[in-house]
């Protein structure tokens, strides 16, 4: 195994404006909508800690205090149930505060995931780094990070998460052009277009939100032009690394996930998750699966 730096710091894009989610998301962030009791962010941090990053920057910006609140101490609130002996609800107001050690930055004005990403740089610097978005959450019981990290320990470069979607889904997403290596999971990333026709797309792999970038992405970064929507687009500087070799950023591979993924981006997919994480409750499944299903009864007939 080739002798490449290993990666320590997780960053957490969480600036978004969460136009999908209005009016909800007026005045809270939609990284704090809580799927059943705890809010999405808090399962990306805990992925990355499960990953061994206990090194967390989040990307924040206006009206996002409360994702800094939640992972801070709440002294009142912690003597009050000190003080009823709510060792149990006192555990889980403790639990983020425990998982990393957590950094903010803000990014002034919204001009795109890259520009987010280009954010981290002076708290990243010269080291390797995942890069986790807060739409898609990745079941604990597939390590796609854990992997990703160590595809880049064997080939260098960055390594970005590829799942398999229905053509027609593609240019909802990041398509990328592949090849095969000697590893079944693991492919030769060529080319990455954003958001493309389905007609034009590479393949039907797309990008979903899991990254391990090379530092060399800043500089990249630094020199991309607004892409897709106006925006500073990280799949347009990835596509420029994925052109390159060891000694320059380069290259780019991809992991082909084919486990669980839930998505938060937007109010369908939210609820489906929402009621897949209650389902799966041990506390909540036995009285929730069976109204759950007299719910449906009731509302075919």
């Amino acid at each position: 195994m080739a002798d490449f730096e290993n990666v320590t710091k997780a960053v957490v894009p969480a600036a978004g404006l969460g136009t999908r989610f209005l009016p909800a998301t007026k005045a809270t962030p939609k990284e704090m909508l809580p799927i059943v009791d705890k809010p999405a962010i808090q399962y990306v941090v805990e992925e990355a800690v499960s990953a061994g990053l206990l090194d967390v920057l989040m990307v924040t910006g206006r009206n996002k205090r409360s994702i800094e609140d939640h992972f801070d101490v709440a002294y009142e609130l912690e003597d009050a149930l000190r003080a009823k002996g709510d060792e149990e609800r006192l555990s889980q107001v403790q639990e983020p505060v425990d998982l990393a050690t957590m950094h903010y930055v803000r990014q002034g004005e919204p001009k795109g995931l890259g520009h987010a990403v280009l954010c981290a740089k002076q708290h990243v610097g010269d080291e390797p780094f995942a890069c986790l978005l807060g739409d898609d959450l990745i079941d604990p019981r597939d390590p796609l990070l854990k992997r990703m990290i160590e595809v880049r320990a064997t080939y260098g470069g960055s390594v970005i998460a590829l799942m398999e979607v229905p053509r027609e889904q593609v240019s909802l997403y990041g398509a990328a052009a592949i090849e095969a290596t000697d590893q079944d999971d693991v492919v030769r990333v060529t080319d990455l277009v954003e958001k493309p026709p389905a007609d034009e797309a590479p393949s039907n792999w797309a990008v979903i939100g899991r990254y391990v970038i090379d530092p060399a992405v800043f500089e990249v970064l630094e020199n991309t032009p607004p892409g897709r929507g106006g925006e500073i687009q990280l799949t347009d500087a990835l596509r420029t690394l994925a052109s390159r070799g060891t000694s320059e950023g380069g290259p780019v591979h991809g992991v082909l996930f084919r486990g669980r993924r839930y998505d938060t981006g937007n109010k369908l997919d939210y609820l489906r998750t929402v009621v897949q994480f209650a389902a799966g409750r041990e506390d909540l499944a036995p009285e929730f699966i069976p109204w759950l299903r007299e719910f449906l009864d009731q509302a075919g007939s």
